[in-house]
């Protein structure tokens, strides 16, 4: 009843301000007396955000109706890949110990250490998960999964400044975090084994992925701020002391025009090497880099001097457009990557359009292993490109407005419901929406949770195991938002 009403004293100003405009009067007092509104119903006021005139409906309509033309939706026609019902809505706000700007917030294992006096056996102790939630006054929350969501503990000195990419490894043994300082930490429990600051600024997100060849081996990449994307690699023998484990120098370095947003390890679907997909701002690329070095450049690298050694430069493979035939400088920038839970080489990506977020889901065109050993000429450069570029358009296969509200300033994430029937996207109208992953449409909205006009910070969605006072745990489909009205929120069927 509330929007009824706004949209309808936004109408009477509209029709008094164009009455005002024409010297109508006459008319004027008249639909003032009928409709019982202010005498000063539609005249101009300083905020130009509320002038809203005929013509200038008129305009927003001709861009909105430009704008669609852009917009790319599937077609619907297999009931098993179209959204799923049940699918969370019912909002539960939990009481986090103390209350700030939620940063980031998701369900994660992590285990106690060895020492802790509430643990018998660190080695005989089960993998746990908790929520954890990270805030702006530099507090990082475990919560359970129980009914009520208590709080198990809180670090406040776990790092100098906020905390903004949280993941952990061996089921929880070990937690990798990023934060504002550019620190890359190294979390066991409720002690801090390792930091590195190798980012001058702002290390905005930290990714990892365990080696198939080599169990020990766990791959992490973090992205800052200062245009830079550093890879690491721990090696986690199964006999390792857990608290000797330190992170160990980068073993490569990606140098980039401007700041990366985006992080993700895809192996390559044919020949299952491991590749680094980067996304930065300013452009409509996703960068594809090689994960492993070369022989030949370990080589070179450790000839160097030990006081001259360096991270090398990691080998860029391929990219990809996400606008290919765009001729715009730049249209937007794909500020979240997201890999589909049940297909490999299906991304959904949240992008930085304005003033609305828009969201692609594309196949991935992983770079060819072989170069091409045919003569190269100027007509055969021409029609590579053209070949390329319809390769990458009809890879795309949603491009969809999804109304989301965000400025240059926002933070857009993409989470995919866990079955692969659609995604969650949030907005700084304290809404988080359900798109369907086979269409594009919009298919649900969660209200009621977050105060309305607040930014939605952060979204995650997965299946969780909720224990029971009796019996094994059930498993229920969760979506966690985060926002800057200090609330953390569960969303359940």
């Amino acid at each position: 009843m509330a929007t009824s009403r706004t949209i309808d004293a936004l109408a009477s100003a509209i029709v008094a301000r164009f009455l005002r405009n024409n010297d109508y009067s006459e008319t004027l007092k008249a639909f003032i007396r009928e409709a019982d509104l202010a005498p000063d119903v539609g005249q101009t006021s300083g905020d130009d955000t509320n002038n809203w005139t005929i013509q200038s409906l008129l305009e927003e309509k001709s861009t909105y109706d430009q704008t669609v033309n852009f917009e790319r939706y599937g077609k619907g026609n297999q009931q098993s890949t179209l959204w799923s019902e049940p699918a969370p809505s019912r909002p539960s706000i939990i009481q986090t110990p103390t209350s700030s700007n939620i940063l980031a917030a998701s369900v994660e294992q992590w285990q106690k250490p060895r020492g802790d006096a509430d643990q018998v056996a660190a080695d005989a102790a089960p993998a746990q998960s908790y929520i954890v939630s990270t805030g702006a006054d530099r507090q990082v929350h475990l919560l359970q999964t129980a009914e009520g969501n208590t709080a198990v503990k809180s670090f406040s000195g776990i790092s100098d400044s906020p905390v903004l990419s949280v993941v952990s490894i061996l089921q929880g043994q070990y937690i990798l975090m990023t934060n504002m300082s550019g620190q890359l930490l190294l979390q066991h429990g409720s002690q801090t084994l390792d930091s590195r600051k190798d980012h001058a600024k702002y290390a905005v997100k930290v990714v990892v992925y365990k080696d198939k060849a080599d169990p020990s081996k766990w791959w992490v990449a973090t992205a800052g701020w200062d245009e830079c994307v550093f890879l690491y690699c721990l090696n986690i023998p199964d006999e390792v002391d857990a608290l000797s484990l330190t992170i160990g120098e980068p073993v490569a370095r990606i140098k980039l025009n401007s700041n990366p947003d985006s992080l993700l390890f895809v192996p390559h679907v044919d020949t299952n090497e491991l590749l680094l997909l980067v996304s930065r701002r300013d452009s409509t690329y996703i960068y594809y880099y090689q994960v492993e070095a070369s022989e030949e450049t370990d080589t070179r690298a450790n000839d160097e001097p030990a006081a001259e050694k360096s991270p090398r430069e990691a080998r860029l493979l391929g990219q990809q457009n996400l606008a290919p035939h765009s001729n715009a400088w730049v249209a937007f920038s794909p500020v979240h990557m997201a890999l589909s839970p049940h297909d490999p080489g299906l991304l959904a990506v949240a992008t930085s359009t304005l003033p609305h977020l828009k969201v692609i889901i594309v196949r991935l065109l992983f770079p060819a292993t072989t170069a091409s050993e045919d003569p190269v000429t100027q007509a055969s450069q021409a029609l590579a490109t053209l070949e390329l570029q319809n390769r990458e358009d009809a890879a795309i296969l949603v491009q969809a407005n999804t109304f989301s509200p965000q400025t240059a300033y926002s933070t857009p994430q993409v989470a995919w419901r866990p079955n692969g029937s659609g995604i969650w996207v949030n907005g700084d109208d304290g809404v988080v929406r359900g798109i369907e992953t086979k269409t594009g449409k919009i298919i649900a909205t969660l209200k009621g949770g977050h105060d309305s006009g607040f930014k939605v910070r952060t979204v995650w969605s997965g299946l969780v195991a909720v224990p029971q006072e009796e019996g094994d745990p059930v498993w229920e489909e969760w979506v966690i938002s985060g926002g800057f009205d200090k609330r953390l929120i569960i969303w359940k069927v």
